[in-house]
């Protein structure tokens, strides 16, 4: 397949602007959505493992697609990366969503999410398959940021599924209150999870240094990092005994 640069790029700012908007939109008020969303919401709504199962799957299922059609066999970094990427989806999509035991969430949200997915999930694995020209020298210099970034990918996966892990097991199965959570790096940040995230896609961009790979880890700040501030905010509002030195995302910092 031919690379559809014009499309790639294209893609890529809206992904950027998406993410902006999200932003701005969202700056004195979360987006409704688990512990921020109405008792009884309007609308529809279905099953949180449902939903996280299908809103995740197009991210795993496009690139998987694509790969079927590709015979490039010396592209051993490119599809090293891509095969990065499908790792978390399809830890969200077969993991996560099995074992979550969040609120239902609206089909409205659900049916976004998985649009987005669809959406990036191709951006992805198109530019990596068929637009990509980092290969021939992953070996040389460059190497340094490819490592780093898959190693810094890493790093940020475990972090976030082992704060995925502190956060589910707060719950008993059905139950739906929230309480502190402690261990790893909720000892530091009340967003240990979104910060584990943001790190993941991080390296993901330093890996290839790439505008669709640096559109998504943006994407990816601008989106869940507010997330943490209101849930920070939930958590100082709710529980007076909360840790002071406790920060939103950035142990120290913020």
């Amino acid at each position: 397949m031919q690379c559809y640069g014009n499309l790639v790029d294209y893609l890529s700012c809206g992904i950027l602007l998406a993410g902006l908007g999200h932003l701005v939109l969202h700056r004195t008020a979360q987006a409704s959505y688990g512990r921020h969303m109405a008792a009884s919401p309007s609308g529809r709504t279905m099953p949180a493992r449902l939903a996280w199962f299908l809103q995740e799957m197009p991210a795993l299922v496009v690139p998987l697609l694509l790969l079927q059609f590709s015979h490039d066999s010396s592209a051993v970094g490119r599809l090293l990366v891509l095969k990065t990427f499908c790792l978390h989806y399809f830890q969200r999509t077969f993991v996560y969503s099995l074992l979550t035991r969040g609120r239902p969430l609206p089909v409205g949200v659900v049916a976004a999410a998985g649009f987005f997915c669809l959406l990036n999930g191709f951006l992805q694995s198109h530019y990596l398959l068929h637009c990509a020209h980092f290969d021939d020298e992953w070996a040389q210099p460059p190497f340094f940021c490819f490592a780093s970034g898959l190693l810094l990918f890493y790093v940020g996966m475990a972090i976030n599924i082992h704060s995925d892990c502190i956060l589910r097991n707060l719950r008993r199965p059905k139950e739906l209150v929230y309480r502190i959570p402690t261990g790893g790096l909720f000892e530091y940040v009340s967003g240990a999870n979104y910060l584990g995230e943001i790190v993941e896609w991080l390296g993901y961009a330093m890996a290839t240094w790439s505008l669709p790979t640096l559109s998504f880890a943006v994407f990816s700040l601008f989106f869940i990092g507010p997330r943490a501030y209101y849930h920070h905010r939930f958590y100082k509002e709710k529980f007076k005994e909360y840790p002071k030195s406790r920060k939103a995302l950035i142990p120290f910092v913020f």
